[in-house]
């Protein structure tokens, strides 16, 4: 899949996914665009393959989804 990229020199291109994160961290783009709308690197939220915690309440496990009868 090809994701449409803003430099920092603002030219644009089509980049292979799996080079997303590499060129984020490099400091090579700008801005990216995800779904309908361009996410800017240095403001906007970015998803991390490799960050796999989270900090919130556990929501799937089967005791926390049990239908209560009050």
């Amino acid at each position: 899949m090809l994701i449409r990229v803003r430099y920092q020199d603002n030219t644009y291109d089509m980049v292979k996914t799996w080079r997303l994160e590499e060129y984020i961290a490099t400091g090579k783009i700008s801005a990216f665009h995800r779904g309908n709308e361009w996410v800017t690197v240095s403001r906007g939220q970015v998803r991390h393959s490799g960050d796999t915690s989270y900090g919130g309440p556990e929501r799937r496990r089967r005791e926390n989804n049990l239908s209560r009868v009050a």
